[in-house]
This record gives C-alpha cells, structure tokens and sequence, in this order.
C-alpha cells in the first residue's frame, strides 16, 4: 500500500462495500495493523494525517487489539496514552461518533491494562476533569471518557486475567470512583437548567455506572433481588446522606425528559445502598423517609409513568423498600400512613390493567408479601394498615385475572399463561404470602368465588352433550388458575412458617375444593373431552396442586396433621393419609387410561406417581392401595393406551422405573417374575417372528418399546439383589433378542438408540448392585454380551454412508457406545486380566471397536457436540487409567489424534473435561516416570512404547504442558488441583521440556518482568522432590497455588 489515498479506499471498502468478496480482501490486507507491533507508528501517521472516518476506525480499532492482546512495552503504552490525550482535546470535537467512541475506548483500555504498572495512567481522571471546564463540546468528550473508564474497569477483559482484573477494579474503586461520581453530581447540579441536553443524559449515565459498580467484586447483578444490597464504600457516606443527593435525582425525574429512566435507575441502587453505611439509624430513617416522601409525591401526580420504562423501573424501586429495610422503619418512618395508601392505590390500579403491567407488578406483589410477613415481627404501636389494604390487593389480583382470561383466549396469537410454567410461578411467586397473611377472609373469599364456578362446571358434566366450548373453556380456565392459586398456597407451608392448626383446618377446606374438582372434571360429558386444551390445563393444574398436598400433608418429609384429616372426613370422609392417597392415584391412573395424546399431562402425571413412589413410606402405603395393585398386574394397552401413542415411547421408561420401585419394594423374585409377564409375552412374539418380519413397523414400534419399558425396570434396581433378580431373567434366555434387534435395524437410530441406552443401565453399577458372588462368573459374561452387542453395532454403523443429520444418524449412538464402555470398564465387576489371560477377545474387540467409531467422529465435531464431547472424554480417561497398554498399541496417527484432542479438551471450558484430560495426560505421565525415568531398565513392550512415543512427538507433549500452565495462570479454574497433578507429572518425567516451557512463556512478557517471573518458576519448584508420592504431590500444589498469586501480581 503506497498512498494514505490507498488506505482509505481500502478502509471505505471494509466498513461500507456491500460485496462480501471486496470486503473480506479489505480486511485480508488490512490485517497487519492489528497483528503487527511495527505497525503502531504507521496507525499514529494515520491519526495524524487522514480526514475519513473510515481510516481513522481503522487506526483505533487496530490500535485497540495490538494494545488487548500484546504485552507492549511500558513506555510505549504511556506515550500512546498521553498521544490520545492530546489528540482528543485537539481533534475530538470534529470526529465522528463511532470515531471518538473508539479512541476513547482505547484510551480507557490502555488505562485498565496499565492502572498496576505505573500510577501516570492514574492522571486520567484529572485529565478528563480538565475538558469539563471548556466548552460544551469538549465537556461532552470528558464526560464520556470517564464513563467508558468506569465501564471499562468494572467489566471483565478478555485476555486479562481475573484476579488481575479484581486487583484493577479494586484500586480504582479506592482511587477514583468517588471522585467521579462526586464529577458526576457536581455536572448534574451546574447542568440542571439546561433542560433535555446531551450533557445531562452523560451526566447521568455517569451517575448510575458509579452507582453499578461491582464493589465487591462478586459480579452479580446488584439490582437483583438475590443480593439486595449495593455495597457502597464508607468513604461516600457523606455524600449519600446528603440530602441534595436524592433529590437532584427525583429532580431529574420530574423533569420528564427522555433520560428520565435513568434518574430512576440511579434511586433504585440508592435505595439499596447497604443499611451499615449510615452514621446511626437516625440518618438511615431520613434517608427512608426522603425516599418515601420522593415517592409519595409520583404517585400523586403520575408524572412520568406512563412511560412503560418509567413505570418498570419505579415498581422495582418500590419494591426495593422492604427488601432493604424493616417493616418498623416503614411503619416509623414519616408519612408511611399517606406513602402505604398511594403504594396501595397504585398497586390497585396496576393490577386492573394487567396488559399494561406486565410483569412489573411482581415487584409491586413482592412489596406487600415481603411486609405481610414481616407483621408477626412488628413490635411498633404505630398502626401498619396493611390489615386494611391486602385483603383488596388479594380481590383484585384474584378478580384481574379472571377478568383477563377471556381476552387471553381470544387472542390465538398470545401464550396463555397456564402453558408456560415459568411465567406461572412468576405470577403466583408473592401471591400466597399475602393468603396466608389473612387466610380466614382470602379462603373464604377463594371459596365464594370457585363455588359457582364449580357448581356450574358439575352442571355442565351432566348435560347430554357439551354446552358452548367457548364458555366451556372459560370455565375451565378459571378453574385452572383457582387451583394453581390454591396449590401455591400449599406450597408456602413447605417454605415459609406459616403453620398452626387453623392455617392446617383451612388448608383442608380449600383443599376439598379441588379434591371434589376431581371427581368433576372425569365424569359425564368432560370424560369424553380429554383432547381439549382447556381440560388439559385444568388437569396439569390439578396435578400441581396434589404434588404440594402430598409433599405438605403425605409422604417422608410431610407431618401427620390430625386438624387436617378431620376437616376433610368432615368434608369429603378422607379420614386419613392412606384415603388421600387413594385419591390421589385415582386420578393418576384415570389420567394415564385417558389420555392417549396429550404428552404434557402424561409425563406430569407419571412424575407425581414416580415421586410418591420414590418416598420409603409413600411407596409402602401406595403397595396397600387395589389400584396400585391392578397397576401393576395389567400393564397393557387397554390399561395404558398411551404405550401405543409413538410421541409418548419417552414416558414409557418413567412408568416402568416407577413400577419397578414399587415391584423391587416388596423384595419378592415370585412377584418380580409376575410383574415380567407382560415382557415375556413380548419377547415370545419377536422371537417367533421370522427375519423376513422383523422389520415391519408393528415388530419395530414393539421392540422399541420392549426397550424403553426393560431400561425403566433397569433404573429401579437399586441393590444387588434386585440387580439380580433382572440379571438371571434376562440372561442368557433374552439376550440373542438384542443382538438380533441391532442386526436388523443398525442403521435405524430410532431403535438403536433405546436399546443402547438400555444395555448403558444394565452396566452401570450404581449402589454397587453389580456385585456378583466371587464363584459366580455373571460379571465376565454380562461384559462378554456388551462387547458382542458393541462389535455388532460398531461393524454395521461405521460402513453407512453420511448424512444430513450426524449427531442422530451416527454421533448419539457411538456416544452411547463409549457410555456403555466406560461404565463397563469402571464399573468393577470384571477382572479384565482374565480376557487377556484366556486368550478372550471380548475386551480386545470391544476397546478396538469403540476407538474405530470414536475415531470416525472429525473432531470439530466432538467439541461442536457438547454430548459427544463429554462420553468421548469419559472414555479417553478410563483408557488411559486401566487400558494404558492398548492405547500405546495404536497406531501412531490414531494416536497423536487421541494425545493431540487432550491438550484442546485441557482448554476446554467445561470444568469436567478440563479435568479428565489432565487426569488421563497425569495416568500417562506417571506410568512414564514410574517405567522409565525411575525404572531399573526399560525392557516391557508398554515402556518402550511410551519411550519412542515422546522422543518421537516431543514437540506436542511440550505444548500440552505450556497448555497446562497457562490454563492454571491465566484462567480461574475450580479444578487446579486436578491440573496440577498433571503439570508435575509432566515436569518429572522432562526436566529439558520444563525449562524450554519456562523460557517460552518468559519470552511471551515484557523483559521488564523477566527477572520476577523467573524467580515464580524457581519457587514452583522448591522442596519438590523427585517422586510422585501423595505428600510430593500436596507440596507441589501448594507451590502452584503461591506461583499463580504471584505470576498474576504487579
């Protein structure tokens, strides 16, 4: 490029062409402005001699990465510092906005990354101030520099690290904010008649990125309800508990302009400023009382909020009160009597318009419910009013809702609220506090209003066909958020201390409500509408409420409460627990008959029946009840139609594990072998069927299904003896069945997936129930069937051409393979010395087998693959943990693949893989230091192996230890231990590769620095022995946690 006219054609051409091609050249030419130091003084020639914007993005940009990912020498980082200084306050006026924007992040860049190495780049703020005292324009450019400065130290970089980064933001914070924000307020004061002006809205951004600072360095979210509290430092107490400090924010707002969201903003994190900081609770009442009187007053007038971002961020700020603050410094604080009626008016108001409101509202509900129960601590004579305000809040919430429910289902467009479970418990999160709070008039009040609804529902049941199903779902949607109602209050007895025998004697009369709801919705004409949308919210809706009524009032966790049980055989004759369960499984086994199609109520009524089997004293008590009983015994389509529906084949596996637990509960081999019935049928069928057969649709949808049911009975055995009961029905008389399922249908992932997936239970030996006797040979034969089943599969799926979709085609099922490996080689119930020593080829096979797919995966795939990349790194560990000398065996392409792979899953930022790689690279390590560098003499055909492998490749094993070491200095990993395990292995076994690593990353920092961080490797090292023993080990760790704080220091 020879003219600065060529560069910035060039430039116009990357930021503007529209031909992809003209651009991508643009930037292939371009580039070395970015990657290449030596071009740092050609981007200040274009700083200083160009006009278009386009260049100059190009100079600052490009300037900008060199200065983010180069360690630049120090002098050189002050005199670009002090160049864009002078720059701005020369040229910045007439720049355009993107151009200026950019310097000034490179300006504010260059200050973070150099804020520890030299206190010059502290000047900035001082020079910032410098531009406020000159004209408008230049008052414009300082306040932006200062905020990006705050934005930019209190973001984390990418490339710095970030211990490093919170050492940054923490010296800043001590040094500079205050003083910034003390800027920011001084310009918000001089500024205030300058109404609607730029320099107000940069003032009070500024304002509110002082007021989100991470002050504490725990990078939450500080408006979150999660935390509470902003942490402001001590030093900026005079400053908060200045009154003008609040006020010139609502005076912002009162303003109306555009940025008034942003003075709201700015008092919803004063509101939160942390109690401590206040000089004594006098100051701390002022403060809440000016607060309440800033707030009384837009609620009176309504100024501003009908903005929706005006009137989102006031309902958090009030919400903020009795998050930060005590109900009796509410009530004591001055005109709380006026301030609670407007909160209460509004709330009113904001609820009656709920399409206006949104979710806003929440903040609001959380308001009361948090001081509703906050009452019972009031120790204050001064009145509270709430007694008089939330039994309407209560009447409205409950009213809008209902109110809204026909325009909801008139619009086909909209989510109905009962559909999305999210958005359901946001809606009902606060609500039940405020129930339980005045319980006795809110459940008469539920009641009332449910009763004609229920009535009216009954009526309808018993006509000879359905009325208008308009109205019907109308109904039935009311009836649905009735119960959800009552079921969020059920579940605030778990959570809340809401107790007591009168709370338990209402729980039980809005509970009978939705019991006798039951009964309803499956008779007369509803027992034939289980296809409409409106009764399958109502039934998911019911399924809610029995989950919390089991978890409060049945089961393990739950108290026997008589006060309960004697309401509702007063009520409904449910006189006890075991009456109740009754019910309850009525309705699951009803849902589970009649519903052949709608998944979603399945799968939550299976959920509900697999929880209360889980329970040790629910499972036992559901084993007393006739229809469990029948359950069990008639597990056929007629009882479950659902088991035909090809969309449900999923819940099947649930059903089944839930009939198991129950099955292996009783401990009976002449029970389990009844239960088995059904499936002997099944494999009677497949068996007769002749190959000719076998892949028509019935056999295939049977087979999978047989799968599906035979992985859920699998899931239920949790002890070696019911392991045993499953182990000795299904071998050897079932298993040619599998074996015959993948020779048919290898290449249809739609049955080979179940059936992998149920051989992968089968092997894993969770609760140790794969402990065969030591005279039984069960564990080599069980592995033996694995490894036929994997070479079957394996031999037939590697053959198949590609295509479109490989993750179902192909990846999921060779996944599941190394699941099935690893599980079986872990496992512990073979001694696969054994193979090798009869001359069985089960574990040659399979391990041969299972790398060959592994193997056919591109590895951009593995990582793309999130699944994949898991079970394939499962496997590579177990390999290299038992299966070392096999590995060593492969050839050497397949084997600098394998290596190669760990130092990328090193970096990888799933903590687990991280640390599975180090494991396998530290396995093979230590079997090289042991064999090797410690060993007599290297004669077994493994060591040799090793041996040539390193001499051979010394250059990837030398990267995969510098990999190590900058995954532990450069990154926070919460698996150093594991990594370091690794780093000394590696260190052992070559002390010329460790020294060559040393150097590598020496020569990656400034020479300035060398002298330090030379002296960092030399402690690694200190009272490090030669030796991997445990307590060798713990000394080196400790030595690398020291190296890390220090490597990472000033």
């Amino acid at each position: 490029m020879e003219t600065l006219a060529q560069l910035e054609a060039l430039c116009e051409r990357l930021y503007n062409s529209q031909d992809s091609v003209e651009r991508a050249h643009a930037e292939s030419t371009l580039k070395c402005f970015s990657s290449n130091a030596d071009y740092i003084s050609q981007c200040q020639y274009v700083l200083d001699n160009t006009s278009s914007p386009y260049a100059l993005m190009l100079a600052s940009s490009s300037l900008l990465k060199q200065v983010t990912e180069k360690n630049l020498p120090l002098q050189l980082r002050i005199d670009i510092r002090n160049y864009l200084i002078n720059y701005l306050a020369s040229r910045g006026p007439e720049l355009e906005p993107f151009v200026l924007g950019s310097l000034i992040q490179l300006l504010c860049r260059l200050t973070k990354f150099g804020w520890l190495d030299d206190e010059r780049f502290w000047e900035v703020v001082k020079e910032a101030t410098n531009f406020l005292s000159q004209a408008q324009c230049h008052y414009a450019i300082g306040l932006r520099i200062l905020n990006q400065l705050v934005s930019e130290i209190n973001q984390h970089t990418i490339g710095l690290h970030a211990t490093r980064h919170r050492r940054i933001a923490s010296s800043f914070r001590d040094q500079s904010l205050f003083l910034i924000f003390q800027i920011s307020l001084t310009s918000l004061f001089k500024l205030k008649a300058d109404a609607g002006s730029k320099l107000q809205e940069l003032s009070l951004m500024l304002s509110l990125s002082c007021l989100s600072f991470d002050f504490m360095g725990t990078a939450y979210d500080e408006s979150s309800d999660e935390i509470g509290t902003v942490q402001v430092p001590l030093t900026w107490k005079p400053v908060l508990e200045d009154s003008s400090t609040l006020q010139i924010f609502f005076d912002y707002y009162t303003m109306n302009q555009p940025f008034s969201k942003e003075a709201l903003e700015c008092l919803v994190r004063l509101a939160s400023s942390r109690r401590s900081l206040f000089s004594d609770d006098a100051a701390r009442l002022k403060f809440l009382s000016h607060l309440m009187q800033g707030t009384k007053e837009i609620l009176q007038t309504g100024i501003g909020l009908a903005d929706h971002d005006n009137y989102h961020a006031f309902c958090r700020l009030l919400g903020r009160f009795k998050i930060n603050y005590q109900l009796s410094e509410l009530v004591n604080a001055e005109g709380y009597s006026d301030w609670i009626r407007f909160v209460a008016e509004f709330t009113l108001k904001s609820l009656q318009s709920w399409q206006w409101a949104g979710s806003s509202v929440y903040y609001l509900l959380n308001l009361w419910s948090k001081s509703a129960t906050s009452v019972r601590y009031l120790k204050s004579d001064k009145p509270n009013l709430l007694e008089e305000y939330v039994p309407k809040i209560i009447e409205c919430f409950v009213s809008s809702r209902f109110d809204s429910l026909q325009s909801e289902l008139s619009d086909e467009l909209g989510e109905d609220p009962l559909d999305n479970v999210e958005v359901l418990q946001d809606q009902l999160e606060f609500f039940p506090y405020l129930c339980r709070f005045q319980y006795e008039s809110c459940s008469s009040y539920l009641m009332k209003i449910v009763e004609p609804i229920i009535q009216s529902y009954m009526k309808e049941a018993n006509l000879p066909i359905p009325m208008n199903s308009y109205e019907l779902s109308i109904t039935e949607t009311k009836l649905a958020w009735f119960t959800h109602i009552v079921a969020a209050i059920l579940k605030t007895k778990q959570m809340s201390g809401f107790s007591g025998e009168s709370h338990e004697v209402l729980d039980a009369e809005i509970s009978a409500c939705v019991l006798q709801l039951i009964n309803i919705t499956d008779s007369g004409v509803h027992n034939k509408r289980y296809g409409d949308v409106s009764k399958q919210r109502l039934d998911r809706a019911i399924l809610t409420f029995l989950q919390h009524l089991r978890r409060c009032y049945i089961g393990d966790q739950a108290v026997f409460s008589s006060k309960l049980y004697t309401r509702l055989s007063e009520l409904l004759g449910l006189h006890d627990h075991l009456l109740l369960m009754n019910v309850i499984v009525g309705k699951i086994a009803t849902n589970l008959k009649y519903y052949t199609k709608c998944k979603e109520v399945i799968d939550h009524t299976l959920t509900l029946f697999l929880e209360m089997a889980s329970g040790y004293m629910t499972g036992k008590l559901l084993l007393k009840l006739d229809t469990v009983k029948h359950v069990i015994l008639n597990q056929n389509r007629e009882q479950f139609p659902f088991l035909e529906n090809w969309e449900c084949f999923r819940s099947r596996t649930t059903l089944y594990y839930t009939i198991g637990m129950l099955v292996f509960m009783e401990d009976s081999q002449l029970k389990f072998k009844s239960s088995m019935e059904p499936f002997l049928q099944v494999f009677g069928r497949l068996n007769s069927t002749p190959d000719a057969l076998f892949q028509s649709d019935a056999v295939k949808y049977a087979f999978i299904g047989l799968m599906r049911d035979l992985r859920g009975i699998a899931m239920a055995t949790n002890s070696r003896r019911t392991y045993g009961f499953l182990f000795d029905w299904l071998y050897p008389a079932h298993m040619p069945i599998l074996f015959k399922g993948l020779v048919h249908y290898a290449d249809i992932p739609e049955v080979t997936t179940p059936l992998l997936k149920f051989v992968a239970e089968l092997v894993l030996n969770k609760s140790q129930r794969l402990a065969f006797d030591s005279s039984s040979p069960n564990g080599i034969l069980l592995f033996r069937e694995v490894s036929k089943l994997i070479v079957a599969y394996g031999s037939r799926i590697i053959s198949l051409p590609n295509k479109a979709d490989m993750y179902a085609s192909k990846y999921k099922g060779i996944s599941i393979c190394m699941i099935i490996l690893v599980r079986a080689l872990s496992g512990n119930f073979v001694n696969f010395g054994i193979f090798e020593l009869y001359g069985d080829r089960a574990l040659f096979d399979a391990l041969d087998m299972t790398i060959k797919l592994m193997l056919s995966i591109p590895l951009g795939d593995i990582f793309a693959f999130r699944k994949i990349a898991a079970s394939y790194f499962a496997f590579l560990e177990t390999l290299f943990n038992g299966h070392l000398s096999f590995v060593l065996k492969l050839d050497k392409n397949a084997l600098m693949l394998i290596v190669g792979s760990l130092e990328l899953g090193i970096k990888d930022l799933s903590e687990k893989i991280s640390s599975q790689c180090a494991s396998a690279i530290d396995n093979f390590a230590t079997f090289y230091f042991n064999h090797v560098t410690v060993g007599e003499s290297v004669t077994s055909p493994v060591a040799l192996s090793a041996v040539g492998l390193i001499a051979e490749f010394p250059e990837l094993f030398s990267r995969i230890l510098r990999t190590l070491f900058e995954v532990v200095v450069l990154e926070d990993r919460g698996n150093q231990w594991t990594l370091g395990r690794a780093i000394l292995s590696m260190i052992l076994i070559s002390e010329e590769m460790f020294v060559n690593i040393k150097a590598q990353i020496l020569a990656s920092y400034p020479p300035d620095r060398h002298q330090r961080l030379s002296l960092c490797f030399d402690k690694l090292m200190q009272d490090v022995t030669l030796s991997l023993d445990p307590k060798n080990r713990e000394k080196f760790s400790q030595n690398l946690t020291r190296f890390k704080s220090e490597f990472c220091a000033k």
